[in-house]
């Protein structure tokens, strides 16, 4: 069973760009192989990466839904098939992508196949990165698994930190066996002031850090640069690893 990280968010916190440098900090750690899972509706985990996207598990399901199934094999090998070909393989991580949430009609069968899937693929990785969208539906379709550190991303603002509770009574509402809920903030002017920081301890909220704003940042975004790729000595990726290493020391 790998140790999972879960990360979750409301938009535009940096979750993503977080997933990436947590990515980044299990292979320079040598904590490796990765699997990397994307499961945002609004996937661009593979853009982080810097690896391209080949298909997603939810392109399968809507497949084997719409009767693409070559004739002579069944459902289960085509499903196998499809997925084994979604899983994007780098030096270090592997990366799969949930795809979009389901339409309208019945997708029981499909997603006990994706379930199953995913438990297997599991096993093969010390280490589980699960980019998450607000929501955190898919998590729960790891029924079997626990998250061992779900990490809420907050930017600085009061929006952002009531995202941020209301995620963390959600997850509390899920059967997904947090271990460890932790907080950090992103995206920050100066540190959280002490108001903030009543908030936090009063929703039980394990506080690891804060991540300032960082112009490399922002610039490795407009330009298009996978932030994976970002110099060891930034300030943010310097500050991230900090969190990081705060996070699994214990």
């Amino acid at each position: 069973m790998p140790f999972s990280i879960a990360l979750a968010g409301k938009g535009g916190t940096g979750k993503t760009t977080m997933a990436g440098l947590l990515v980044k900090y299990l292979m320079n750690s040598n904590k490796t192989p990765v699997l990397a899972v994307d499961a945002d509706a609004n996937a661009n985990l593979n853009e982080v990466l810097g690896v391209p996207l080949s298909g997603t598990l939810g392109d399968a399901r809507e497949e084997m839904k719409k009767g693409k199934v070559p004739e002579g094999m069944t459902k289960d090998i085509f499903m196998d098939m499809r997925m084994q070909q979604s899983i994007v393989e780098h030096d270090g991580f592997d990366l799969v992508v949930m795809g979009q949430p389901e339409g309208a009609g019945c997708y029981c069968a499909a997603n006990s196949l994706l379930s199953r899937f995913m438990d297997q693929l599991t096993d093969n990785y010390p280490y589980l990165v699960m980019d998450n969208e607000a929501g955190m539906e898919h998590i729960s379709r790891l029924t079997t698994r626990n998250v061992d550190i779900l990490l809420i991303v907050a930017d600085a603002s009061r929006r952002g930190l009531q995202a941020a509770l209301r995620i963390n009574e959600l997850s509390k509402n899920l059967n997904i066996g947090v271990a460890r809920t932790c907080l950090m903030i992103n995206q920050a002017k100066g540190p959280p002031p002490e108001a903030v920081m009543d908030i936090i301890r009063s929703a039980e909220l394990e506080f690891v850090g804060t991540v300032f704003e960082d112009d490399t940042l922002y610039e490795y975004d407009l330009n298009g640069q996978p932030t994976i790729a970002m110099p060891l000595d930034t300030p943010a990726v310097k500050a991230a690893f900090s969190i990081f290493d705060k996070l699994l020391s214990l």
